[in-house]
């Protein structure tokens, strides 16, 4: 074989060797494209359904105010308890604006998850100390918001539960093989954090309450 011919052979077979190395880049960036836009919009719908959460945790917290106002007309000596429900409240809704601005953040999940549980069982010991007031018992504007109350607990469980399974899925894909060796890369180097309460039970159920 002569000196021409090996070298036209050497160039072809460069340029076979560059056109396998080009498709295999290609075929790479296409896959970590498709893996990005997976992971993007499992975190935009993870970010969607914590938007339900915090909808009405909203409604719950503007609701406290008003009961606070009913009740305090009847139990004028349980001041520490209703100054203790605000208190909650408010620690709660801090809890949830650091919770808004990164939903799934470690740290943020877990400030809203404890400030929530706080508020839980100060609502929960103001209920029971109203069982002594019949008055407050018979009153109707105590028995609306209690059954506001209510229904905005069940609707609090059932968004929780959408986003902890959006939280799952997340997770899951991100941990997976081969989106693993390329979530760090491209922003999703940790995983969500789930919402979950002290009182697992308390989440689950709306308070049985009656008036």
């Amino acid at each position: 074989m002569s000196v021409e011919s090996l070298t036209l052979a050497a160039i072809g077979g460069g340029w076979i060797a560059l056109i396998v190395v080009a498709v295999i880049v290609i075929v790479t960036l296409m896959y970590g494209v498709g893996i990005y836009n997976h992971l993007v919009t499992l975190r935009n719908r993870l970010e969607n359904s914590f938007a339900q959460i915090e909808v009405q945790l909203k409604r719950r917290y503007d609701l406290i105010p008003n009961l606070v106002e009913t009740v305090k007309g009847y139990m004028k000596h349980e001041r520490e308890t209703l100054e203790a429900v605000i208190s909650a409240r408010n620690a709660a809704v801090g809890g949830l604006q650091a919770a808004s601005a990164n939903p799934g953040d470690p740290a943020a999940m877990k400030q809203l998850a404890a400030a929530e549980s706080n508020l839980g069982g100060t609502l929960g010991r103001l209920f029971a100390l109203s069982e002594a007031y019949p008055d407050l018992k018979a009153n109707q504007n105590m028995a609306q918001l209690t059954e506001e109350l209510t229904s905005t607990e069940n609707k609090v469980a059932f968004a929780r539960q959408a986003y902890n399974d959006s939280v799952m899925q997340f997770n899951t894909y991100r941990q997976s093989f081969p989106p693993v060796f390329f979530a760090g890369m491209f922003g999703f180097g940790q995983d969500a954090e789930l919402l979950e309460f002290a009182d697992s039970k308390q989440i689950a159920e709306a308070p049985k309450v009656s008036f």
